[in-house]
């Protein structure tokens, strides 16, 4: 074999080492003073008064006007709102699941437009529209500026 193979050899090991140390690293190697996480398995979730859906505030107060809040959402399967709309734009993206939008006053989840994973997806303020899941759970994370109030639409 050639003389160069040998240094070849270990130089490519040295690297697969060091991606190999790094993908080993641990929750407890991070400065808590300079990232915070959790899992979802871990979040904190509250059951909405009705049982359709259940939410974890993440960041900020939503019932406070002008505070930017980050919550997420949990859509129970078969469960949707009624036509509605927020004072304030408010930005969502889907995390798991198929959540499922619709707009106008005339509420028919059947014509509404399925939003997968990754979708990111933008309730202007007054427009009125209606959301849930179908036949999966879905997990949203909303970004707004509160109040979070949530109007029926007249009909």
């Amino acid at each position: 074999m050639n003389g160069s193979f040998y240094p070849w050899l270990l130089s490519r090991a040295a690297i697969i080492l060091v991606f190999a140390s790094l993908g080993s690293m641990r929750a407890g190697d991070l400065d808590p003073k300079a990232v915070g996480f959790q899992n979802l398995d871990q979040v904190k979730w509250v059951e909405s008064r009705n049982g359709a859906s259940a939410s974890a505030l993440i960041s900020g107060d939503p019932a406070k006007e002008g505070s930017l809040y980050v919550q997420l959402m949990k859509w129970h399967p078969h469960h949707n709102s009624t036509p509605h709309y927020h004072p304030h734009d408010r930005f969502i993206t889907v995390l798991s699941g198929t959540w499922w939008v619709g707009t106008g006053t005339n509420y028919d989840m059947n014509t509404a437009t399925a939003m997968k994973p990754g979708t990111v997806v933008t309730d202007y303020a007054n427009g009125i529209h209606y959301d849930g899941a179908k036949d999966e759970e879905c997990v949203l994370v909303i970004v707004g500026i509160g109040p979070a109030t949530t109007i029926p639409a007249a009909r």
